[in-house]
């Protein structure tokens, strides 16, 4: 019992922490221009030599873009919660009894970053200046995808769950 619960804590742990890198690195999208520096572009900046702010990102034409931020954020934050409850309940619940209050914040944050990365794939050109159009998805935005399901199983893993001795 002590592996199947030390295998659920590293499996959410690394769901959070790719959860968390999918919202702060700067790689959504990348641009390789011809000749130039390759660009990076992740939420809140877009970084080549120097980072400059998204255009427009605090405008209500970057309403999509401030969708992706919030629900990314909340994410992070739900992954972590639940992790914090799942440790409470480790030490409260009785014997017996399933982890529903966890697996509910943990599938949330699965809801979460499925919303933004979906938001994102269908919005992705009007989050960037013309210029940047002709770019790709970068690694963040591969790890937002990866952390989906990760966050998901592990959401799926807490509801079926029972504290045993």
């Amino acid at each position: 019992m002590l592996i199947i619960l030390a295998f659920i804590i590293l499996f959410h742990l690394a769901a959070a922490i790719l959860c968390f890198v999918a919202t702060i690195h700067n790689a959504w999208w990348v641009v390789t221009p011809a000749g130039r520096d390759v660009i990076f572009t992740d939420l809140w900046y877009s970084c080549n030599a120097t980072c400059v702010p998204v255009e427009n990102s605090h405008t209500t034409d970057a309403a999509y873009l401030q969708a992706v931020q919030a629900t990314m954020i909340l994410a992070s934050i739900l992954c972590c919660v639940s992790f914090f409850v799942f440790i409470l309940q480790l030490f409260k619940i009785q014997q017996g009894e399933r982890f529903l209050f966890t697996a509910v914040i943990q599938l949330l944050a699965s809801l979460c970053v499925m919303i933004a990365v979906s938001i994102y794939t269908a919005q992705k050109n009007t989050f960037h200046m013309p210029s940047l159009q002709d770019g790709s998805y970068g690694s963040s935005y591969i790890l937002a995808w990866i952390s989906f399901p990760m966050t998901l199983i592990s959401g799926l893993m807490y509801l079926v769950l029972r504290k045993r001795k």
